[in-house]
């Protein structure tokens, strides 16, 4: 009987064991599905970006599923400029953005972040980087968790230039040789002014900030409003201009 009952107490406690093994890898796989498909059902595009993928007499568009290319027609483009996009967000929902910079005169590329994250993808411009050899000066950039992204790249590449939308960096880069220039929203509610305004100390001295007056934070893309931000009193069309008119001319000056 003895032997008997510590049998079955090695029994009931083996099945105590396996119960929680199977509960924690249910839990575990739960956590990832749900992260999985949050992560893959980003925000946009909305149909002023799908518009934008068109090629035309100013800019040559060629759109694949990993990246988004837009070349200036007739024009020599020395510089380039990378984008990451924000967190979740389309990278189609930057295509009326990066055509109107193109149209600028730049060579303009949206980089598609694994699970639309560029958390994942900090280093994808230098893959864009290596295939256009003869662009002279290169930029990256990014919204929101694309910023951070893209100042890390900067930082650890050596490129010209790091444009910051609604974004700014997580570490230290104010003793780089880079030129900044950060674009933000004054009711922004998820990338604030203070977030902004208070790293000010952690990029360079001669760094570029412009201020958006009204504009918020779903309006530096194209893919509708965002939960947790404020409603922008100027249009998405005259929040963009600023954008493209800011970027163009900071591109210009590299």
């Amino acid at each position: 009987m003895k032997k008997y009952g510590k049998g079955f107490k090695d029994w009931i406690t083996s099945s105590k064991k396996r119960t929680i093994i199977v509960v924690v890898l249910v839990a575990v796989v739960l956590i990832i599905g749900s992260f999985l498909t949050w992560a893959l059902t980003p925000r946009g595009p909305m149909d002023e970006a799908a518009d934008a993928l068109k090629s035309d007499q100013e800019v040559t568009v060629d759109v694949s599923s990993n990246r988004l290319v837009f070349e200036p027609n007739n024009q020599d483009h020395e510089t380039g400029f990378v984008i990451y996009p924000g967190a979740r967000v389309d990278f189609r929902s930057y295509a009326p953005t990066a055509r109107d910079i193109a149209a600028g005169g730049f060579l303009v590329v949206v980089e598609k972040m694994p699970l639309n994250l560029a958390v994942f993808g900090q280093n994808a411009a230098a893959e864009v980087i290596d295939e256009y050899p003869d662009v002279k000066r290169w930029a990256v950039g990014g919204h929101s968790l694309g910023g951070v992204m893209a100042a890390r790249f900067a930082a650890e590449e050596g490129v010209n230039g790091l444009v910051l939308w609604a974004s700014y960096p997580d570490q230290d880069i104010s003793n780089k040789n880079i030129s900044v220039i950060s674009i933000y929203g004054s009711r922004d509610g998820l990338t604030t002014v203070e977030d902004v305004e208070g790293r000010a100390d952690k990029l360079p001295s001669d760094t570029e900030f412009v201020k958006i007056e009204g504009g918020n934070h779903a309006q530096f893309g194209w893919y509708g409003d965002q939960r947790g931000d404020e409603e922008a009193t100027i249009t998405r069309e005259e929040q963009q201009q600023v954008i493209v008119d800011s970027t163009v001319e900071f591109l210009a000056k590299l």
